[in-house]
């Protein structure tokens, strides 16, 4: 690792002051990516604000939503009662995040500030609806996401919660990578009062992405044989040594439609 400053503020102001001030100063939640980075080299910030203090913490469900801190881990979410009850589709996708040491040690917010592009909280976050909430600001979902590792935060903002609205229906499907358990493909499906909204992440180059056709033909039919003729091209998406953007494509099919069944 290079030579940085280590910071733990008590105060989102000063935590806010400490990145704001300073382009190169990097924000640290549960380290899953940073750490490795920082290890090979990747990142040289001058200096790592610690975020663990601030209190971002905590799970609350309301009759129409549940509102997750963004320091809290994969582990609380999926092991929470509350959301086990509210969104069971959240609480599992959080149970499929890498292995058990990673979920004790990830945090959602962290996940969305990174915004990689095989992430599973992007697909709940960009189904759902949900709202990101910041110390300056609320962004919605389909404002947040801006391609692979990009979003719409600005320098110095930090995430402090996220909003989910209850769905009527919703559930997660996850092919994984075998080694890091990273999405292959992962597919959320969440039909609202409002209609029908799909997500899918592990699978495009540009990160997590709606899917136009599937959306409208759940809306109009919520079953797995709605979507069943749909093909997804394969434009745009991965292909690496794990999976050609082909075999992806078909990943997409057969990941939603068992989200469908599930639901």
């Amino acid at each position: 690792m290079y030579d940085f400053a280590y910071e733990k503020p008590t105060a989102l102001a000063a935590a806010v002051a400490s990145l704001a001030g300073d382009m190169d100063a990097k924000a640290l939640a549960g380290g899953q990516t940073f750490i490795p980075v920082l290890k090979q080299r990747l990142n040289k910030p001058t200096t790592v604000v610690d975020l663990a203090a601030l209190g971002l913490v905590g799970i609350t469900v309301t009759a129409d939503s549940v509102t997750i801190g963004a320091m809290t881990t994969h582990g609380e979410v999926a092991l929470s009662a509350a959301v086990q009850k509210a969104i069971p589709a959240l609480a599992n996708l959080a149970s499929m995040i890498g292995d058990w040491q990673v979920r004790h040690r990830g945090t959602i917010g962290g996940s969305l500030a990174n915004n990689d592009p095989s992430a599973c909280y992007p697909s709940a976050v960009l189904a759902l609806g949900a709202t990101i909430v910041t110390d300056r600001r609320s962004i919605a979902a389909d404002d947040y996401f801006q391609g692979m590792f990009t979003t719409a935060l600005e320098q110095g903002e930090i995430i402090t919660k996220v909003i989910f609205p209850i769905p009527q229906k919703a559930a997660y499907q996850k092919f994984r990578n075998p080694a890091s358990r990273y999405a292959m493909v992962g597919v959320f499906v969440a039909k609202t009062a409002a209609g029908v909204r799909v997500a899918v992440t592990g699978a495009a180059q540009g990160g997590v992405f709606r899917h136009a056709a599937f959306e409208a033909a759940l809306s109009a039919n919520f079953s797995p044989d709605a979507i069943a003729g749909i093909a997804t091209s394969a434009d745009d998406l991965n292909s690496d040594i794990h999976a050609s953007a082909e075999y992806r494509a078909h990943l997409i099919g057969v990941m939603a439609k068992r989200a469908v069944a599930g639901t």
